[in-house]
């Protein structure tokens, strides 16, 4: 018997080194299909979710866009084709601009203001024993998990004319000026001022964690070697630390920018109290008290439509800036 099986493995044809068995080289084509399908079916439902979630209503507003859509159509009357009337309508608007370059120019504002606030709480947090760091932490996703609504109650309380918190202890400091003064109706730019505080209030959290998590992943023996070559804390901070944890501060700044271009909450919530929406109405507003408050979802939609493109291109370069380094 043991003469049969040396038989048999003398007699089986020998291999060359590197050649895979004739079982393994089909198996393995297999399992390689298999494991590139995989991430595909896996795609497939959060792909379905967003098409119709997000692509049917672009697609809806884009084609109502080119059309006289009001309260006529909502009631069943087919929408009239007006081609770029709408369009048209919107760019020869001089409040239009007016309405663009104040949105442009509070989102720059609480972009930087929300980017810098984070960063500088990230960078705090660690320098901070565990105590306060965690403190720091709770507070910040309080802040965050508030509800907009909430918050901004609590800020209508404090800048509210005859009780607010703010004008008693500006009073109190001998501003006489300040008793009985509206923070929200008495000027545009106080109006918006509380408003930047109660964007970035909800903002600042979320870049103060993120930027708290990238800080946490830098190499300590770059920082030592940084240090040992002289440079100070700030320097290490502008030349090393930012310099590595750029791709997140540039996703998270892309995303503010998108956020604070499109703010509406804040801006509507405020202005109930302000009662001056044309001197303080933003993108966001704009497109509301045209559609819904004022019926005309045509031109609404052409006004969205334009808000999206103002958005992309906004972000085109950050977009494009990480998608070069690969991160996206």
């Amino acid at each position: 018997m043991s003469d049969q099986l040396s038989a048999g493995v003398s007699s089986a044809p020998t291999l060359a080194p590197g050649v895979p068995a004739p079982g393994r080289g089909r198996s393995r084509p297999r399992r390689r299909r298999s494991s590139l399908v995989v991430p595909y079916l896996l795609l497939v439902l959060p792909v379905v979710l967003v098409v119709v979630s997000l692509g049917y209503p672009m697609v809806k507003q884009f084609i109502m866009s080119f059309q006289e859509f009001g309260l006529a159509q909502q009631f069943g009357r087919p929408p009239t084709w007006v081609g770029l009337d709408n369009y048209t309508q919107i760019l020869t608007d001089s409040y239009f601009w007016t309405v663009v370059a104040r949105s442009v120019a509070f989102c720059a504002v609480c972009a930087v203001l929300t980017m810098g606030v984070g960063i500088a709480l990230a960078v705090l947090m660690q320098q901070l024993s565990v105590v306060p760091r965690i403190l720091l932490q709770i507070a910040l996703v309080l802040a965050w998990a508030m509800p907009p609504l909430a918050a901004l109650t609590v800020y209508k309380w404090l800048v509210e004319p005859r009780y607010g918190l703010l004008n008693w202890i500006l009073t109190s400091m001998g501003l006489e000026s300040f008793r009985g003064y509206s923070w929200l109706a008495g000027s545009p730019w106080s109006f918006f001022a509380i408003a930047a505080i109660a964007v970035i209030w909800t903002s600042a959290p979320l870049v103060t964690l993120s930027t708290y998590a990238a800080l946490n992943q830098v190499d300590e023996e770059v920082l030592e070697a940084a240090q040992l070559d002289g440079a100070n804390g700030w320097t290490r901070l502008r030349s090393v630390v930012l310099p590595i944890i750029q791709p997140v501060v540039l996703l998270l700044f892309m995303l503010q920018i998108i956020w604070d271009l499109k703010v509406f909450t804040q801006i509507n919530v405020l202005q109930s109290s302000a009662g001056n929406n044309k001197a303080t109405n933003l993108l966001g507003t704009y497109v509301y008290e045209t559609g819904i408050s004022g019926g005309n979802y045509g031109v609404a939609s052409a006004l969205a439509t334009v808000m999206l493109l103002l958005v992309l291109v906004l972000t085109f370069r950050y977009m494009r800036t990480l998608m070069k380094q690969g991160d996206l």
